[in-house]
């Protein structure tokens, strides 16, 4: 399989294994769907983590499976490739990417799906689909410019070039480096510690930031409110402030 979900401990490693560079094709893209769904719908998976091992996280889609492909075969194939990265970016739990290695076009792309994003430092990062004479096609044009800014994000797009953990850390397109043989440690503890949350919460600050973003502010406050509401009949609401009353702040046990 070019793509496995391992869970242990409440979090689930989708884990990409095509080497030697990872390249997305589409049966890599269509079973990264399957199992990122897989991931959604289990009460077993409190977290995420996307790692594509110790070398590589991705290194972009599989090129030359994609020069066969005609104008044609791409409208066909291009909403089903979308839906492949909005799969990930819309598990409703935390998601962190542990970026080794290239992170390039796809890859790049699948690391923006992504809640949180810790790299290597050897970790390089990138649009180059400009270089082949087209445009990021997986999300890029617009998780990039959300992300980072629309003036960072064309930098980018427009000169396809690749830059490195440190300058991905300064322009905001990772959230932390670290030594590389470190990054699946402190994903997967990033993401073990949240998988110790309270789910329904941190489901409902995930949708609320994720929608808020694509709508006015008096919208957003409105998901915000109802979210904030709704969350006063779980039995999560009930743990927590109980314990934080009884025991003070920081010390309470979720199921």
């Amino acid at each position: 399989m070019t793509v496995s979900l391992e869970v242990a401990e409440g979090v689930g490693t989708l884990r990409l294994d095509r080497p030697p560079m990872n390249a997305l094709d589409i049966a890599t893209q269509d079973r990264l769907k399957e199992l990122a769904e897989e991931a959604a719908r289990r009460e077993d998976v409190r977290a995420v983590v996307v790692y594509g091992g110790e070398k590589v996280f991705a290194a972009g889609a599989d090129i030359k499976e994609m020069q066969a492909m005609d104008h044609t075969a791409m409208v066909l194939r291009a909403r089903a490739l979308q839906d492949s990265f909005t799969a990930v970016a819309r598990i409703p739990k935390p998601v962190v990417a542990a970026v080794t290695g290239y992170a390039l076009g796809g890859g790049c792309e699948l690391a923006l799906c992504a809640d949180y994003r810790i790299a290597g430092e050897n970790a390089k990062l990138g649009q180059p689909e400009i270089l082949l004479g087209l445009i990021p096609g997986a999300g890029g044009t617009q998780r990039l410019a959300r992300l980072v800014g629309p003036s960072k994000a064309k930098d980018l797009i427009f000169t396809g070039r690749m830059v490195k953990a440190d300058e991905a850390e300064r322009i905001g397109l990772v959230d932390r480096v670290v030594p590389a043989d470190e990054v699946y440690a402190q994903a997967h503890a990033w993401a073990a510690k949240l998988a110790q949350g309270p789910a329904l919460a941190l489901r409902a600050a995930k949708e609320a930031v994720d929608t808020g973003l694509e709508t006015d502010i008096d919208t957003g406050l409105a998901i915000e409110r109802n979210w904030f509401a709704g969350l006063f009949a779980t039995e999560d609401r009930e743990r927590g402030m109980r314990s934080f009353v009884e025991e003070g702040p920081g010390k309470a046990k979720f199921l």
